[in-house]
C-alpha cells in the first residue's frame, strides 16, 4: 500500500522504499514528470486527438474491455508513457492479474519496478547508489525512457525537474517532528491485517531486502520471523533508516539503539508514537526486566498511561496490541530523535503542501507537451482556510489522500471540528477534498460532509 498525502509523496516514498537514494528517486521523478506530469492515466496528446478519447475515457474503455486496441495503438500511456506493444501488453497483463485499473498508480509503480529488476538491473543499481540527481536522471533518461531528444538540453531540463522534487520535499519548510511521527504511524498502519505469505507481507520484505546494505548481509524470506523487518521496512519507507538503523533481529536492534543513544529501559518512560517497543515474553513481572528480547513493534497511539502498538508477525499478521506504562513484558524502547531527523530531512508533509516543479509543459518521448499532473500538487484557496465541522451522522473517514480509494487513517465522529489551512485536492469522484488536521493526524476529508 502506498503511503503519503499526495501522489508526489506516494511516488517518492515508494521509490525510496525500494532502495533508491533520495537523489535516485528524484532523478526518476523528474523524468516521469517530463513524460506524463506524474499522471498515471495520461494518454499521449496526439493520440487523444487521433482516438477521440480523453485520459479518463481511454482508461475506462481499456479497463472495461470496450477498447481492444491498447496493445497495438502506438499511443504513449501512463506515468512512463509506455508505447511499444510488448511493454504495453505486459502492463495490461500485470494490471488485470491484480484486478486493478490500467491507470492505477500503485500498479504502474510496481510494474515499472518489475521492469527495472528484470531488464535494467544495472540501471537499478545506479539509482540505488546515486548521490546526485543529475547522475540518476541521465541514467534513467538514456537507459529506460530513451526519448528521441537525448540532447544536453533535454538532460539538463529533466534533471532540473528532479532537483525541484528534492528542493520541494517539504513545500519549502521542514517537516515537523509530529508530522514525521505521524508518517511512521500511517506507514505501518497501512499494512494492517496483512497475513504471513500475503502479497503485502512480501511487499514489506521487498522494502526491507531492497535497502542496502542488508543488516549482516541476510536476505529475509517468507518463512522468517518478520517483526523486526516490519519495523525496519517502516523506517525505510519513511526515508529515515539511516538514522534509526535496520535489523531483522530484536537483540541486534537493541545494540544499534544503544550505539545511537536511543535505547530507553526506564520503567517510568511513557512512549511517544513512532517509538519502537521491544518485548521479553519470559518477564515475570517482578523487578527490572533484563531478559532476552523476543518481539518488536511500533507505538501508534498514546492515551494517558495506555498505548497501542502495531506489530508485524503477531499471530502471523500485522495487527495491534494494547499496553500500559511499565507493563509486563516490556524490555525497553527505541526512541529515535524525530525532531533532529525531521530537521535534517526537510521532508514531506501533508500540512505544508508538496510542491511540484513550476513548469506548465513538458517534453515527452511521444508528445511535445503533457497535461497538468493528476492529483500531484495540493492546491490552495484561502476560502477553505478555517475550522470545519464534520456533518455526517455516521461519521466521516479521514483518509491519506483525496479519494475513496485512499487508506483510512481514522473515522471522525459527527460534530468533530477539524482545521484546514486552505490546502485541497480534487478527488477521483470530482469532489473537493480538504487537507485537514484532526488531533495529531493530518489527512483528507470530502468537503461535501464538512460545514
Amino acid at each position: 500500500m502506498l503511503t503519503g498525502s499526495t501522489d508526489t509523496d506516494k511516488i517518492r516514498n515508494f521509490l525510496t522504499g525500494q532502495g533508491l537514494t533520495p537523489e535516485g528517486a528524484a532523478g526518476v521523478m523528474g523524468n516521469l514528470y517530463a513524460e506524463s506530469g506524474l499522471n498515471p492515466i495520461n494518454l499521449q496528446n496526439s493520440a487523444e486527438k487521433r482516438l477521440g478519447l480523453s485520459d479518463a475515457e481511454y482508461t475506462a474503455a481499456v479497463d472495461s474491455g470496450g477498447y481492444s486496441g491498447f496493445i497495438h495503438d502506438s499511443a504513449g500511456y501512463g506515468m512512463c508513457q509506455w508505447t511499444y506493444w510488448s511493454r504495453k501488453e505486459a502492463l495490461l497483463d500485470y494490471a488485470r492479474t491484480r484486478g486493478k485499473s490500467i491507470g492505477d498508480l500503485e500498479t504502474q509503480l510496481e510494474f515499472m519496478m518489475q521492469e527495472l529488476k528484470t531488464g535494467y538491473k544495472g540501471l537499478l543499481e545506479t539509482l540505488k547508489g546515486a548521490r546526485t540527481v543529475r547522475e540518476a536522471s541521465d541514467a534513467f533518461l538514456l537507459q529506460f525512457e530513451r526519448p528521441a531528444d537525448q540532447s544536453e538540453a533535454a538532460k539538463a531540463k529533466r534533471a532540473g525537474y528532479g532537483e525541484k522534487y528534492v528542493a520541494n520535499q517539504g513545500g519549502g519548510s521542514a517537516m515537523t517532528e509530529t508530522e514525521l511521527r505521524n508518517k511512521v504511524v500511517s506507514t505501518i498502519n497501512g499494512w494492517m491485517g496483512a497475513k504471513e505469505g500475503s502479497s503485502t507481507h512480501q511487499k514489506i520484505l521487498d522494502i526491507y531486502n531492497g535497502h542496502k546494505p542488508l543488516a549482516r548481509g541476510y536476505k529475509m524470506g517468507l518463512k522468517d520471523a518478520w517483526c523486526a523487518a516490519t519495523v525496519s521496512a517502516t523506517w525505510i519507507a519513511c526515508g529515515i533508516a539511516d538514522y534509526t538503523g535496520t535489523e531483522c533481529s530484536c537483540s541486534k536492534f537493541i545494540e544499534i539503539a544503544k550505539s545511537k543513544g536511543t535505547w530507553v529501559e526506564s520503567d517510568s518512560y511513557m512512549p511517544k508514537i513512532g517509538d519502537a517497543i521491544i518485548y521479553d515474553w519470559e518477564d515475570s513481572g517482578k523487578g527490572d526486566n533484563t531478559g532476552a528480547p523476543n518481539h518488536i513493534g511500533i507505538v501508534t497511539k498514546v492515551s494517558g498511561t495506555s498505548f497501542v502498538v502495531t506489530e508485524g508477525n503477531k499471530s502471523n499478521k500485522v495487527t495491534t496490541r494494547s499496553m500500559k506504562q511499565n507493563g509486563r513484558y516490556i524490555r525497553g524502547f527505541i526512541t529515535p530523535d524525530y525532531k533532529s531527523i525531521a530537521a535534517k530531512l526537510g521532508g514531506t508533509s501533508a500540512s505544508t503542501a508538496t510542491a511540484t516543479p513550476s513548469v506548465s509543459t513538458s517534453t515527452s518521448s511521444t508528445s511535445s507537451t503533457s497535461k497538468p499532473a493528476y492529483q500531484v500538487a495540493q492546491k490552495k484557496s484561502e476560502s477553505y482556510n478555517k475550522t470545519w465541522t464534520v456533518a455526517a451522522k455516521a461519521g466521516l473517514h479521514l483518509r491519506w489522500g483525496a479519494g475513496t480509494n485512499e487508506g483510512i487513517l481514522t473515522t471522525l465522529k459527527n460534530g468533530t471540528k477539524v482545521r484546514c489551512y486552505g490546502y485541497y485536492n480534487i478527488g477521483t469522484n470530482g469532489h473537493v477534498w480538504l487537507c485537514v488536521v484532526a488531533g495529531n493526524l493530518t489527512g483528507y476529508c470530502d468537503k461535501t460532509y464538512l460545514k
